[in-house]
């Protein structure tokens, strides 16, 4: 859904484009299928499964966290938190981590699901918290960095960065890389702080906001940086997608093109939906488009992942549909669930773990993978 409907009638949304029948199967195999409790519970908040050393974590909005076995999908542990869950899991450091709607963020062993600690942040997460060397990392929803000891929760550092009036309801995630954490505001702006100190190492535009209205001027990078190579892939609502250099924050290269879900990657080109739920595959080289797929216009898609020689996107109606990776054609579909797929699709290993929003949970694999 473009999120401009969200401010206005819904009637005058785009109709979603039909299902065509496809020709042809791809070679599906559910490995196992759970439910998660409600899941996001109709909400736009950001939960994501996380896998780590063959356990799926997962939370709700509910407040209810698990880890699942990655090769089953038996619960091996599970605690009730009884808070609403805005953001996460995010794994590291030993560490399970959530954020919620109240302003808290919570860690618990990753190994047996205790309680380790809890502390409050400046206000609602809507990210995927992360770890690392110490140092949680935290993205709250008014534009605040928080860089806290893993060992207790208490504050070590933090990075204030303002946001404009009108903004997406969503936050970038932070990632860490080596010892530098990477994120996006809804400024349009990507930053590079020290995981350590908090420092700001570097800071550059995306899109520069334009037009009259507040509306016009929204520019969020709501999608995770990719980091390639030493390279940041980014994208931009109603703005550019770019790609900078991890060491230096110099733009290497930018195109118009406007998403608000993030991107996925193999080792050749990178994909991303746009605002208009069209799929591209783009050359990380110079940004240039190599194929676009537009079947799937206003089907609320989630950003692409990969799979073998296989693209995956969520839809509203709870498909997750196939495309080829030479040229963005569909080659098939399977449904999840009813409730919408708007989590990206994580790949493990061959496996993709799929999230719906009311709570389904399937991990799946195709019977041979390029």
């Amino acid at each position: 859904m473009n999120p401009l409907n969200w401010l206005g009638d819904e009637d005058n949304a785009e109709p979603p484009a039909e299902l065509i029948e496809l020709q042809g199967e791809i070679p599906v195999t559910t490995l196992w299928s759970t439910s998660v409790g409600e899941g996001a519970d109709e909400q736009r908040v950001k939960l994501a499964p996380a896998v780590f050393e063959g356990r799926v974590y997962v939370a709700n909005r509910q407040g209810a966290v698990k880890a699942l076995d990655a090769a089953t999908g038996r619960v091996v542990w599970g605690i009730e938190t009884e808070l609403e869950i805005s953001g996460g899991p995010g794994v590291g450091d030993g560490l399970v981590l959530v954020g919620t709607s109240n302003a808290e963020l919570l860690a618990f062993d990753a190994e047996t699901g205790s309680e380790k600690w809890r502390t409050r942040v400046s206000s609602e997460v809507l990210s995927l918290p992360t770890a690392a060397q110490g140092t949680v990392v935290v993205h709250t929803i008014d534009g605040k960095i928080f860089g806290l000891d893993a060992g207790d929760g208490s504050q070590t550092w933090i990075y204030d960065r303002s946001i404009p009036v009108l903004t997406l309801h969503g936050s970038s995630s932070p990632i860490i890389s080596g010892n530098t954490v990477i994120c996006g505001f809804s400024s349009g702006k990507l930053a590079a702080l020290d995981l350590t100190t908090g420092e700001l190492l570097w800071e550059v535009s995306i899109t520069a906001p334009s037009g009259r209205s507040e509306l016009e001027r929204m520019v969020d990078i709501d999608g995770d940086p990719l980091i390639r190579e030493g390279v940041i892939y980014v994208s931009t609502y109603q703005g550019d997608i770019a790609a900078v250099s991890e060491d230096t924050g110099v733009v290497l290269w930018r195109r118009k093109l406007s998403s608000y879900t993030g991107l996925g990657a193999d080792w050749r080109q990178l994909y991303i939906t746009d605002a208009d739920d069209y799929v591209w595959a783009i050359d990380p080289g110079n940004g240039s488009a190599l194929w676009k797929n537009k079947k799937m216009h206003a089907r609320m898609l989630s950003a692409p992942a990969v799979l073998g020689e296989y693209i995956l996107v969520g839809d509203f109606e709870g498909y997750l549909h196939w495309l080829a990776q030479e040229d963005g054609r569909l080659l098939g579909r399977i449904r999840v669930g009813d409730a919408p797929i708007t989590t990206t699709p994580l790949v493990v290993d061959g496996i993709a773990y799929i999230y719906g929003d009311g709570g389904e949970m399937a991990a799946i694999t195709v019977a041979a993978i390029n």
